[in-house]
């Protein structure tokens, strides 16, 4: 992890790893042509990874040559000239009697040819350098009436390829404009065709909206290989002139396959939803656990991989816990169950029903693995014993009257303290089960943490404001501004307290010097808001998970 300059300036945080892939951007996974990386987008960054080494860098913002092209919403089709920076001249990107223009392909063999399709309408345009105006050819479809979201050209510029959603792929001759086939006739693509691919070996390989991906021959586009993948196919792209090619999806999956064999090998994994909390076992900086809608992930650090996928249909993990002796995953659930997992293999272990009756939205597990403590959407606090047969209700603690939102237990588990929606942060006796102290603020209390010394706690929320308090009579001892605009959601402390992380609302993970309240590295990569993150246990980088389902490893 970065350490402080010391200076007052504040330093950056250096993105050290991602996981996660925006499989909703139309074409957003690219392959480079020196043939050895990879470029896919993930929140606000875009992510550069080698093939073999899997070693990623990242650009936060353009630093060169556009690489993609979004027409306008305003309907207009314009030519840059990236070496001067200005625009040479523009036109309406479709005929009026139609609709929008989606895609856009340019030449393979000519600056001054490219094609637009859209919503009824397939032009080819010609530019005039000298008088600096483009001239438009509608295409003739004859009685084929189609909306087009994908289009691919022949290296020879002799034809380009139309994907449609109605499920067939149209093919039109550049220099007639005339659409020359169309097809299959008989069974067209089911959900549509999102995306198109020319491989060097012949043929045309059709992706679609159910996961399908086919090579197709022939005027008539006849299905010869298929292939099925998890989620809506949304980028086709190859590895330069290799025998080889990439598949994305918007479940976020991505995969390779070779034209010989044309069977789908799986390379990256990540979520497709909110990533709601994440977790490392006690002592181990190498795997961390998350959870998100429908599972729980555990991932190994170093090499970025998913090693294990709980998967629970149709609810929503909202927190994830490890015991101490690494023997047990517990999880809180929003259908109100506590759901307890081996870590080795995923297998259940145990389930509690009705935890709580609005869900159950914080959890927490003690040091000596014999309770566990769960928050609900009720705004009780419930400590269970449990083992790998029996679970039973110790007690219920009411003093919330909102949701629960965090709860940390302090190291003999003799003191805890719980964070809630309604304002109040308590610390309870966990010996007697009472109240000890009860601390207000003009706030939602979204997260808590102790200090490593455990005689203060630092809490934030809505109010944008990190507070320490002191753990023997609840006073406020010192007030930061966390954040200028937005909610902090999360915050971590180092083990020997020097340190702590906040994330938040306002996308940005922040590290802080704890005895000057001051921010010492700031890292910018985050598109959507944090919701959790977490300091390593051996204090080396820090893991930040967020409402875009990313997942990114400062260093």
């Amino acid at each position: 992890m970065a350490a402080a300059k010391g200076d007052g300036t504040v330093g950056e945080l250096e993105l050290q790893a991602a996981i996660g892939f925006n499989g909703h951007v139309p074409c957003g996974l690219i392959c480079h042509p020196d043939r050895e990386h990879i470029l896919y987008p993930l929140g606000c960054t875009v992510v550069i990874q080698h093939l073999d080494t899997k070693k990623q860098s990242f650009l936060h913002g353009h630093a060169d040559n556009v690489s993609c092209v979004v027409v306008s919403r305003d309907g207009m089709v314009m030519v840059w000239d990236v070496s001067k920076r200005e625009a040479v001249c523009g036109s309406p990107a479709s005929p009026r009697s139609a609709g929008n223009a989606n895609v856009i392909m340019c030449s393979s063999c000519r600056d001054e040819m490219f094609v637009t399709a859209g919503n009824f309408t397939i032009r080819v345009w010609e530019l005039d350098t000298a008088t600096k105006k483009i001239h438009p050819s509608e295409c003739y479809a004859g009685q084929l009436r189609r909306i087009t979201v994908c289009v691919q050209m022949t290296d020879d510029d002799d034809d380009f390829y139309l994907g449609t959603t109605s499920g067939d792929v149209l093919k039109v001759n550049t220099s007639s404009k005339v659409v020359t086939a169309c097809g299959p006739q008989k069974k067209k693509f089911s959900m549509g065709v999102t995306a198109l691919l020319l491989p060097k070996t012949g043929g045309l390989i059709v992706s679609t909206g159910e996961g399908t991906v086919a090579l197709c021959t022939g005027s008539d586009f006849q299905v010869k290989k298929r292939m099925r993948v998890e989620g809506a196919v949304t980028s086709l792209t190859c590895r330069g002139r290799d025998d080889q090619f990439f598949i994305g999806t918007n479940k976020g999956q991505m995969y390779r396959s070779a034209y010989a064999t044309f069977k789908e090998e799986l390379v990256a994994v990540c979520h497709t939803e909110a990533v709601n909390d994440i977790v490392f076992p006690e002592g181990h900086s190498d795997l961390f656990v998350t959870c998100s809608t429908n599972d729980i992930r555990v991932w190994y650090t170093p090499e970025r991989l998913e090693r294990l996928r709980i998967t629970v249909p149709n609810v929503t993990c909202h927190a994830v816990e490890v015991t101490r002796d690494g023997m047990v995953i517990v999880s809180a659930w929003n259908d109100g169950k506590i759901r307890a997992f081996v870590p080795a293999t995923g297998e259940p272990m145990y389930e509690i029903n009705n935890a709580h009756n609005l869900g159950v939205t914080a959890i927490a597990a003690t040091s000596d693995c014999k309770q566990i403590i769960s928050g609900g959407g009720d705004g009780q606090v419930r400590i269970w014993n449990t083992g790998e047969k029996t679970q039973k209700l110790r007690e219920v603690l009411k003093e919330h009257r909102g949701a629960v939102s965090c709860i940390k237990i302090n190291k003999n588990d003799k003191e805890g303290v719980t964070a809630s929606l309604d304002g109040t942060c308590v610390i309870w006796d966990l010996v007697r089960y009472v109240r000890k102290q009860m601390i207000l603020d003009n706030t939602l209390f979204k997260c808590v943490c102790y200090h490593p010394g455990e005689y203060q706690i630092i809490t934030s929320g809505t109010d944008r404001k990190i507070v320490y308090w002191e753990v023997l009579d609840g006073s406020a001892i010192r007030e930061v501004q966390g954040s200028l605009s937005s909610s902090i959601n999360g915050l971590d402390i180092t083990s020997d307290g020097a340190s702590f992380v906040t994330g938040g609302d306002d996308h940005l993970v922040k590290l802080w010097d704890y005895k000057e309240g001051t921010v010492t590295h700031v890292g910018v990569g985050h598109s959507g808001n944090i919701t959790r993150l977490k300091i390593c246990p051996a204090n080396k980088y820090i893991v930040s998970v967020s409402a875009d389902s990313a997942v990114l490893i400062w260093k």
